[in-house]
């Protein structure tokens, strides 16, 4: 009897699809450390990125339903869609989810990768490292979409990064976590400087 073929380890494998996604999805949320430090650094993105799109495809299903269900969340609750509208804004969510997510991923990882560069310097792992991080950490999606307390799978999307950053590209807790919340802090200096430039405009008019 031929053995059944092993999914533990590496990245996510297409020709063991089912098995391959929950090893990855069970290793992502209790050895993150280990899951990606067992990552190869360069090769192929397709599998990550398949991995990423199914995760994100689940979520806006999932989505989708609340439409029909009428929970907070869904487009239902945010845009009145009723009836035939519900249900194209469903249809066209699912249609829409693997070409946004493609797109997202590939942006994210390119604007970290720069980040892993500025913070990191000459020692990282290259571009695909970083792909295999924001890819593998989409796996929050699967939980993200639940009204109320989805921010807390956003937290741990950003934690999960902090991990793959630091194990993947050989740097410390502490650069790895200044690239994941360097957007962050970039966003509100800029907010702060265009509130203090409004602020100063305004009372000089006054």
């Amino acid at each position: 009897m031929a053995s059944r073929t092993t999914t533990s380890g590496g990245d996510y494998n297409l020709s063991d699809p089912v098995n391959s996604f929950v090893d990855v999805v069970r290793r992502m949320v209790l050895q993150p450390a280990t899951f990606f430090a067992g990552l190869p650094r360069q090769g192929s993105v397709l599998g990550p990125l398949v991995f990423a799109l199914i995760c994100i495809e689940i979520s806006a299903v999932l989505v989708g339903l609340l439409t029909f269900i009428d929970v907070p969340g869904g487009v239902t609750w945010l845009f009145g869609a009723r009836g035939n509208q519900g249900f194209l804004a469903f249809v066209g969510g699912l249609v829409l989810a693997p070409i946004a997510g493609t797109v997202g991923v590939f942006l994210t990882a390119l604007v970290t990768h720069l980040l892993v560069i500025l913070v990191v310097g000459s020692g990282h792992s290259g571009f695909g490292a970083t792909f295999r991080i924001i890819s593998y950490s989409s796996v929050t999606s699967l939980l993200g979409w639940i009204p109320f307390i989805g921010w807390i799978f956003s937290l741990y999307r950003l934690y999960l990064a902090t991990v793959g950053i630091r194990e993947m590209h050989g740097t410390t807790t502490g650069r790895a976590l200044l690239v994941v919340l360097l957007p962050a802090i970039l966003i509100l200096v800029l907010v702060l400087v265009l509130v203090g430039a409004s602020a100063i405009v305004y009372f000089r008019a006054a």
